[in-house]
């Protein structure tokens, strides 16, 4: 059985067809579209030449966007792809293509991917984590994605940052409209952020991080205070969850060493005498939105 995963992501839609081994047979992609209509036909002509590349006439199909279905409703919401937000995407891409679709959050498929056959496969619990333009999570139990009662499981993204210093009250304004959020310390744009304010020197994420690499001072001290952020906030899912592995993902993920860094500053925000949660990069990098879309659907689906 071929499983499609579908992608959506910021600046491109992303579609792999897996077969029953997880190895992907077919892979295309199509710059993101704002306009919605255009959008559903384009994800729809997208899946059908993915799944002819593949030589598969029969399919499932997963789909990982941003924000959230509501349960009640059925329509997207806290999607920073504002088009989406209101509309069945569900509903519109089943009635496309005349077939069940499954849909999650983009950080929901890359946890499941990396659970399934990634950095986190054979743990128990994973907590997969985005650290990119923005900060998101999912969570796998016993290989199962668990989405909560509203679908809104592992936003930590959008919780305050645990014990801020006096510097750290109230915190910079998140996207959400709340003050001092985990994405407006932690994501890529808040280290920027950080860095002009402490060092005065405007620098994208990437950089930031090459000089520190580099040995530049102010750079080293930046990375330092977002390990440290980084490392307090994921003690808040540590003490709640207890997983056995948080695995890194989202851009900077690629900071070389930023596991074994927010692991050592971890520990000791955590409420036991021992920490047995590790913290690793993910395996399959960029690929594991599309291929956690992809398994979105159980292993003897039909």
């Amino acid at each position: 059985m071929i499983r499609i995963g579908v992608d959506m992501g910021g600046t491109k839609i992303e579609a792999a067809a897996l077969d029953p081994s997880g190895a992907i047979r077919a892979r295309r992609r199509i710059a993101s579209i704002r306009d919605y209509s255009i959008l559903i036909e384009s994800i729809r002509t997208l899946i059908r030449e993915t799944a002819a590349e593949a030589g598969a006439e029969r399919f499932t199909v997963g789909i990982g966007h941003p924000g959230s279905i509501n349960p009640r409703t059925g329509l997207v919401r806290n999607a920073n792809s504002s088009h989406l937000n209101g509309k069945p995407l569900d509903r519109d891409l089943s009635d496309a293509l005349g077939q069940a679709v499954r849909c999650a959050n983009d950080a929901n498929c890359f946890a499941l991917s990396e659970a399934r056959d990634g950095a986190g496969a054979g743990a128990r619990c994973v907590f997969g984590v985005i650290i990119g333009t923005g900060v998101g999570g999912g969570i796998v139990m016993n290989g199962q994605l668990y989405e909560g009662n509203g679908l809104i499981a592992g936003e930590w993204g959008h919780t305050g940052l645990p014990r801020p210093d006096a510097e750290e009250v109230p915190g910079p304004q998140c996207g959400c409209g709340r003050l001092g959020c985990v994405e407006s310390w932690c994501s890529g744009p808040a280290l920027a952020a950080d860095h002009a304010r402490v060092a005065g020197e405007a620098l994208a994420a990437d950089a930031i991080a090459a000089k520190a690499a580099d040995g530049d001072a102010a750079a080293r001290a930046t990375m330092a205070r977002h390990a440290g952020r980084l490392a307090r906030s994921l003690s808040t899912i540590v003490n709640v969850l207890d997983p056995d592995i948080v695995v890194l993902g989202g851009g900077l993920s690629n900071v070389p060493g930023i596991d074994r860094e927010v692991e050592a500053r971890l520990e000791p925000h955590v409420f036991s005498d021992e920490m047995r949660t590790r913290v690793v990069v993910n395996k399959h990098g960029d690929s594991s939105g599309v291929r956690g879309a992809a398994w979105l659907w159980p292993l003897e689906a039909r």
